[in-house]
């Protein structure tokens, strides 16, 4: 039922670390909350249904009273208990009995609900990109350590056997000496259109829903999916489909971490609309030493590429070039191709999977065990990630090659580094001091 609690929340740190976790046995089944029931908040709900041996889903939050309903009849219909329901993810924080909390907000949340979520002492799972920008990224590393969370970003890559397979055999050298990667995010996306600033719906809080954000007027072009395409919340989907193959890009050059400079180039082709970020996008990652990554967004209509077949209207996945042959990579399976005639040498299928299931199951184990060694995206893998797609869009936006130090997460160019983070509006704001 929706919670009677309406109290504003001013929580400091302070305050939010008093809701510290209850220590689980091993066969305990761990109260979860999910903030966020969007599509992939949905998928999440579906996904640890499954897992009732290990999670119970005993809360939801979200903005809008709509997706709160819809999302506790889902539960319930599912087998739950009924949800205790909430506008305000504070509120569940404050939840002495809730254990974990698993994110699927807007980009621009994952940040300051992690954050939050941690100081509280909730385990957090939180949704891809791992954050919406590099330096906030940074604090949520700091916090998942500060408050010893097991904190695990949702690239549900890292959980499948057959790219864990891959990855590995990249490793052992199936195509010699690995130089370079390139991920391929070729995913179909029609036009959004424009769609005019009207009052705010009844049912959603959309000063919320911006939280961190800047104030604007609402329009539904910047609610629900397509949040992913204004700069204040999204990333583009560079950050958004693109991060999971960025991600797997790096996993399989050996885990590489951040280049010594980027060079991002496209724009927004064919369309006339609300849309902000590229439909089409080249980036470019120099490590130097040999080895680099590359990346390519086209939202338009494309083909296959390189042995990752089009599936549907998709073609999605990685490329993997060594001295010996080259790989291809996709959520179906992998093949390696070998010698200068290109024979295939090795082909895998994919054997059938949930929709993150096995990486939330991870999540959960660790969540018992308390090792965050253990979990397949922890946050600092998914931060690193994220990290490049965030290097790649500064780089576009200011129309420039850039150099970085990775040591430092420092640009040389006084402008990228402003935009290393953000302004953010209050009171939902980062904190410097985690």
């Amino acid at each position: 039922m929706e919670s009677t609690r309406r109290k504003f929340f001013a929580m400091t740190s302070a305050a939010l670390s008093i809701g510290s976790s209850r220590i689980l046995g091993a066969n305990e089944r761990i109260n979860l909350a999910i903030v966020g029931l969007g599509g992939r908040g949905t998928a999440h709900m579906g996904e640890y249904g499954k897992l009732k041996a290990d999670a119970n889903i005993v809360a939801l939050v979200d903005v809008n009273q709509a997706a709160r309903e819809v999302g506790a009849a889902k539960v319930v219909r599912e087998g739950g208990k009924q949800p205790v329901t909430y506008r305000d993810m504070r509120e569940a924080f404050a939840d002495k009995s809730i254990d974990a909390v698993s994110m699927a907000t807007p980009n621009h949340w994952h940040a300051l609900g992690c954050i939050w979520g941690c100081q509280a002492g909730k385990d957090i799972y939180v949704e891809k990109p791992a954050s919406h920008n590099i330096w906030e990224g940074q604090k949520m590393i700091e916090a998942a350590r500060k408050y010893k969370r097991m904190v695990q970003v949702g690239s549900q890559s890292r959980s499948m056997p057959h790219k864990i397979k891959a990855m590995q055999l990249l490793q052992d050298g199936v195509i010699g000496k690995l130089y370079a990667s390139k991920g391929l995010c070729y995913k179909r996306r029609p036009s959004i259109g424009k769609k005019p600033e009207i009052d705010t719906p009844a049912g959603i809080d959309w000063d919320m829903f911006l939280g961190p954000a800047p104030m604007r007027r609402f329009t539904e072009s910047r609610f629900k999916y397509n949040w992913h395409w204004f700069w204040d919340t999204g990333n583009g989907d560079l950050g958004n489909q693109g991060v999971h193959e960025m991600d797997v890009a790096r996993w399989g050059m050996g885990g590489l971490k951040l280049p010594k400079s980027v060079v991002s180039t496209g724009g927004k082709f064919v369309y006339d609309d609300d849309q902000e970020t590229p439909n089409t996008q080249h980036a470019s990652f120099d490590y130097g030493d040999g080895k680099q990554i590359e990346f390519e967004v086209r939202g338009l209509l494309t083909g296959e590429e390189g042995g990752v077949p089009k599936r549907g209207a998709h073609t999605i996945g990685d490329l993997f070039y060594g001295s010996e042959g080259w790989m291809a990579v996709d959520g179906a399976g992998f093949t390696v191709y070998k010698g200068e005639k290109g024979e295939k040498f090795m082909d895998e299928k994919a054997a059938k999977s949930s929709d993150g299931g096995e990486h939330m199951k991870n999540f959960l184990d660790c969540v018992k065990s308390r090792n965050y060694k253990n979990l397949n995206a922890e946050v600092e893998i998914g931060v690193t990630s994220a990290a490049l797609c965030h290097l790649a869009n500064i780089s576009y936006r200011l129309g420039r090659k850039l150099e970085f130090n990775p040591d430092t997460w420092r640009f040389k160019d006084a402008d990228a580094n402003k935009m290393l983070t953000r302004e953010y509006r209050a009171p939902y704001v980062v904190p410097d001091l985690v």
